[in-house]
């Protein structure tokens, strides 16, 4: 499949990367600060804008246990429950109408992760134009197949997956009906650190599964987003936060308003820039040739004097015989009085 359309936007290599702004949860539970982060996406320039959808209780159980905490220390979430987390984190039901509507106005396409197979119906029923499965639910078989069986394309993230692992879920998705899939390819590690990006696999998963792949990005500026546009990802999708000092649960990884103003110029430069096998130079080229060297004649010379390096010279610009005729010319006769600073050309050479 070359292309899958989203909503009123062509997704494929054909066209420029489609960019995804998450809001996540850096909008603090405040509605207003929500509608505020579509508002500097839309002038940010993205083309869709996307939520989390889910409950604490949802995700995970409320219990003091170990199980449920988080220890690992370089986590930006060291400490924290998990239930305390999602709480903390989620968008409430009750704005995804508002938010998405808003979006809408504003010529943005807004979808959502569904993290539960309610929150698929419940995400239908807001016509949604696709749906995006979370790196951590690629192996949630059940989630896949309930959000691939409602007719729209899935976006599904890979982080931590195997090659298995992605296989299932695509085979899943399939046989629910769904051929509109896109895969993401995903470090899943908060902030993820360049180094552990290899971005080398989009091209061997591009052709081991025989879909469409973006990148979800969580490592700290542009460079990673931009680069993959080389690699042929179709989608770019990154953290979106107001102001990174202001904090929130994502704002260490998350995108400012002017930086994703400048991963959407430089991803569509970075697509245009890829064209096709040239040599030769291109059409846009064709003025320049002019500047290059060729042979002009450097004092005024009389018929019948001998082409010498005391009064011929390769200069710019290229009007003359070309450097390659030098030798050629060389110790050959003048076949008329020649003024300096004239192109020299075979009518010229006795």
């Amino acid at each position: 499949m070359t292309e899958i359309r989203i909503g009123n936007y062509r997704v494929g290599e054909n066209f420029p990367p489609f960019i995804i702004a998450e809001l996540s949860g850096n909008h603090g539970q405040d509605l207003a600060t929500a509608l505020a982060m579509i508002d500097a996406a839309a002038l940010a320039g993205v083309h869709a804008i996307k939520l989390q959808t889910y409950t604490a209780d949802t995700m995970t159980l409320d219990i003091d246990s170990d199980e449920f905490l988080i220890k690992e220390e370089d986590s930006l979430w060291h400490g924290e429950k998990l239930h305390q987390l999602y709480k903390k984190a989620a968008t409430p039901y009750s704005w995804h109408k508002q938010l998405f509507d808003h979006a809408k106005s504003l010529g943005l396409e807004a979808f959502s992760s569904p993290f539960d197979e309610a929150a698929v119906d419940f995400l239908d029923d807001l016509n949604v134009p696709c749906f995006k499965i979370a790196s951590f639910e690629i192996t949630d078989l059940p989630l896949i197949s309930k959000a691939a069986s409602k007719g729209k394309p899935l976006i599904i993230s890979t982080g931590m997956a195997s090659i298995e692992e992605i296989n299932d879920a695509i085979l899943t998705a399939q046989s629910a009906g769904c051929h509109e899939i896109i895969l993401l390819k995903c470090t899943s590690t908060y902030p993820a650190s360049s180094k552990n990006s290899n971005l080398s696999t989009i091209p061997d998963m591009k052709e081991k599964f025989n879909c469409l792949v973006g990148l979800s990005d969580h490592s700290a500026g542009i460079g990673v987003a931009v680069t993959s546009v080389a690699f042929g990802i179709v989608i770019i999708e990154k953290h979106f936060v107001l102001d990174r000092a202001a904090g929130g649960v994502d704002a260490e990884f998350s995108l400012q308003p002017e930086e994703f103003t400048h991963l959407v110029v430089e991803s569509n430069r970075a697509w245009q820039s890829i064209g096709e096998v040239t040599y030769g130079g291109t059409t846009a080229e064709e003025a320049s040739k002019q500047y290059r060297r060729s042979i002009y004649v450097t004092r005024d010379i009389s018929a019948g004097t001998a082409f010498t390096i005391d009064n011929i010279k390769i200069i710019r610009p290229a009007f003359g015989l070309e450097p390659r005729y030098w030798q050629d010319v060389l110790g050959k006769l003048a076949k008329f009085d020649i003024e300096k600073g004239t192109a020299l050309n075979w009518q010229l050479v006795k």
